[in-house]
């Protein structure tokens, strides 16, 4: 082991590297008395040769230990050496030292403040945790009390915390049962209204809770409320079916608890927002077979026709009711009430002209069910609508099944049981015809836009009749449009 300590300084200029870097030497070694040791005997060296290496060695020691999160080991050495100075050197010298030694203290201030910051966040999140814990552990307490003030203020409180928290939801879920026991508590419309707010949140975007609910035996007094004379316990019971009957594992028992009939007064004689509720609800159930004899049973598609005439053509509202006539018009039933229902057929061709993506598939295949079960009765109540230039312009820029749907249309819109005139070959009909003759190659695109111009402007005169019926519509006062706008599944309350 080289003694540093007891070299003579022309031995110290004649140190090899290897020497110097040896342990004990000026290499830093990781025991803290003999850095300092080493440290404060190159702190003392005359030659200013010297005291440079031993400063740039300590500069990128100094990075290193930054780096691996160990430089506080070797902080007290580091405030040595940058308040005592070197031995002799020239200015230049002693500039680059001060670099070297500003730019790993600045490392070192910004590793501290950023390890200070990390610090301080995990310590606000576990703060925060914890605060969150405590407060659903008061209102699960709260709302397992005896006493109905404090179920109510727990059912608010759960209320409040579920709204935006699917934390929460989770951490809530065993309340379940006691906010169920809510809804029976007799002329106390407060504590159902609380309760029903509750669980209608409890069950947004979690198919947990919605399962737990309905086992819980809520089914009963929510149908029950859809009844009420309280306008907003219906209200909020028909949006707690909507979000309950997005659950595919509810919609037989939804359907099998008699809330159907129920849903479908709603529709015919709720607010304005219940019958959105209730006729999305009743979309939801649709998809489940035997839920759909059940509805047709009932006569909607009246009611139906009425919510979609009054709502925007671009809503929720509007796809989910031509998803419901999509599927009720695979009946005969259906067909025939869409059809003598006055301007239902003109409400499903707006859609699919100026509906979204998904509105106007439902729509188009409403249609083209209809025209593919009886093409004879049906093609000519399609056709006096003004239906060509939604499909047409549907074959273009519709979703792949919506453009199979609208070719597949317009085939059985344009074959005639009577033959056309040659005489007359710029009528709207020909002119379909040889899009569609056209529209199975690859330029499908490009021609039918090309030719969309001189379809429209052939058809302005035939579309006069059904403009003008459209603006008789548009300005009957019970047709105002209807502004808010539902998802399947309803938000938090």
């Amino acid at each position: 082991m080289v003694d540093v300590a007891n070299l003579s300084h022309k031995s110290r200029l004649e140190m090899p590297d290897a020497a110097v870097t040896e342990r004990g030497g000026f290499g830093f070694p990781s025991s803290p008395s003999r850095y300092r040791r080493s440290t404060l005997v190159a702190l003392s060296l005359p030659d200013p040769r010297l005291a440079i290496s031993v400063r740039r060695r300590f500069a990128l020691f100094c990075k290193e230990k930054i780096r691996s999160r160990t430089f506080f080991f070797f902080f007290p050495p580091l405030l040595l050496v940058l308040s005592c100075g070197g031995g002799g050197g020239d200015s230049n010298s002693m500039d680059h030292y001060s670099s070297s030694s500003s730019s790993s203290s600045s490392s070192s201030s910004v590793e501290g403040q950023a390890m200070a910051t990390t610090t301080d966040t995990n310590s606000k999140a576990a703060e925060t945790t914890m605060s969150s814990i405590s407060v659903v552990r008061r209102a699960l307490v709260l709302v397992q009390s005896d006493d109905l003030d404090s179920k109510l203020e727990g059912a608010r409180e759960i209320r409040r915390l579920t709204k935006t928290s699917q934390r929460c939801r989770r951490l809530l879920s065993d309340s379940v049962v006691q906010l169920t026991a809510m809804l029976r508590v007799p002329d106390s419309p407060e504590a159902n209204e609380s309760a029903l707010l509750a669980l209608l949140n409890l069950a947004v975007r979690d198919e947990m809770n919605k399962a737990k609910i309905v086992e819980a035996g809520a089914l009963e007094p929510i149908i029950s409320f859809l009844t009420s004379e309280n306008s907003n316990l219906q209200e909020y019971a028909t949006a707690s079916l909507l979000t309950l009957s997005a659950s595919a594992n509810n919609k037989p028992i939804i359907g099998a608890s008699g809330a159907i009939p129920l849903l479908v007064q709603t529709l015919r004689h709720g607010s304005s927002q219940a019958k959105i509720d209730a006729v999305m609800a009743l979309s939801n159930l649709s998809t489940y077979p035997n839920n759909l004899n059940v509805i047709l049973e009932m006569k909607p598609i009246a009611s139906i026709v009425d919510l979609l005439i009054s709502c925007k053509k671009s809503s929720k509202t509007a796809e989910k009711c031509c998803a419901l006539i999509e599927s009720l018009v695979e009946f005969d039933e259906g067909r025939t009430a869409l059809t003598s229902e006055d301007g239902g057929v003109l409400a499903v061709v707006e859609v699919l002209e100026n509906g979204p993506l998904q509105s106007r598939e439902h729509a188009v295949g409403a249609l083209l069910t209809m025209c593919q079960s009886d093409r004879c009765r049906y093609r000519e109540p399609i056709l006096k609508e003004g239906v060509i230039p939604g499909l047409l312009e549907l074959t273009v820029q519709g979703t792949p099944k919506s453009q199979a749907k609208a070719q597949t249309l317009l085939r059985l819109l344009r074959d005639s049981p009577y033959p056309r005139s040659e005489l007359q070959p710029d009528t709207l009909e020909n002119i379909v015809c040889n899009i569609i003759s056209q529209i199975d190659g690859d330029e499908q695109s490009s021609k039918a836009k090309k030719m969309l111009a001189d379809m429209v402007q052939v058809s302005m005169e035939q579309s006069l009749r059904h403009l003008q019926r459209r603006a008789l519509v548009c300005t009957s006062p019970s047709d105002l449009p209807i502004t808010s706008s539902c998802a399947s599944e309803v938000s938090s309350k």
